[in-house]
């Protein structure tokens, strides 16, 4: 267990604790371009990662009420399904570099566009007076969407290790942005992501490789990190948190650009 992966470990767990997102986005690049790890081995490793890290800052979020379980339950019907699928799919058709170079860099643009609009739209109470035009549609077409957003980020995170966190954000922002705080945001979509997680890296255990000694000096940093920064997300204002997720979002979209593998 080397000092450097728990430096690691600790610095993104901080942000999975704080805004929900980074298990992925940030993991990964860090995997691939300071541990030079092989690219299957980085994402089946960093998809256990995810899933533990999130899974001990869970049980503070559920004491604290913010998980929104309607909203949770509907991205699982879209992404468990989904994951199987693709984990099947990469059975006996492996994603060559290419493939997945565009699945990344596609990711890369889709988080950074949201990261923008994050960071330039204005900061209203969610909850509260009337629903915006984006958020005005009929229950049904939301649930709906809800399951197809899940679905997207099932087959993604299964390919890549990237997207729970960081796709998960974007989808509840776009989905429901007067419903969810941005605590309850944080805490829905961290919900979501330890099934989601736990079904790939099953898969990943099963079709590729985890390296079980830098899995675990990563969680040796993460876990407590985690664990203050979900303690820290439901103390810090609402606009500041989302500001804060603009920001990691956009420092996760010019990683992966920059990643180049």
């Amino acid at each position: 267990m080397g000092g450097a992966h728990v430096v690691a470990g600790a610095l993104t767990g901080l942000v999975v604790g704080m805004t929900g997102v980074g298990g992925g986005a940030l993991m990964t690049p860090i995997l691939l371009l300071v541990f030079d790890s092989v690219p299957l081995t980085a994402v089946g490793t960093d998809l256990w990662f995810a899933a533990i890290t999130k899974l001990a800052v869970s049980g503070l979020h559920l004491r604290q009420r913010l998980i929104d379980w309607q909203v949770a339950r509907r991205l699982w019907c879209g992404s468990l399904p989904a994951s199987a699928l693709t984990l099947l799919w990469m059975a006996y058709f492996p994603a060559d570099g290419g493939s997945r170079s565009m699945v990344r860099l596609a990711i890369a643009v889709a988080v950074g566009v949201t990261a923008v609009s994050l960071l330039a739209r204005p900061i209203r109470p969610a909850g509260r007076g009337e629903r915006t035009p984006e958020a005005a549609m009929s229950a049904h077409w939301e649930a709906g969407a809800t399951v197809a957003a899940g679905a997207v980020l099932g087959a993604l995170v299964t390919l890549t290790s990237v997207g729970a966190g960081a796709l998960g954000a974007v989808a509840l922002v776009r989905l429901y942005p007067e419903r969810l705080t941005p605590s309850r945001l944080v805490a829905t979509d961290i919900a979501h992501a330890i099934p989601l997680a736990i079904c790939a890296g099953a898969g990943h255990l099963a079709i590729s490789q985890v390296d079980g000694g830098l899995l675990a000096g990563l969680l040796a940093g993460s876990i407590p990190a985690a664990l203050l920064g979900a303690r820290l997300s439901v103390r810090v204002p609402g606009a500041l948190l989302r500001r804060l997720l603009g920001v990691v979002l956009l420092l996760i979209s010019m990683a992966m650009l920059g990643s180049g593998r």
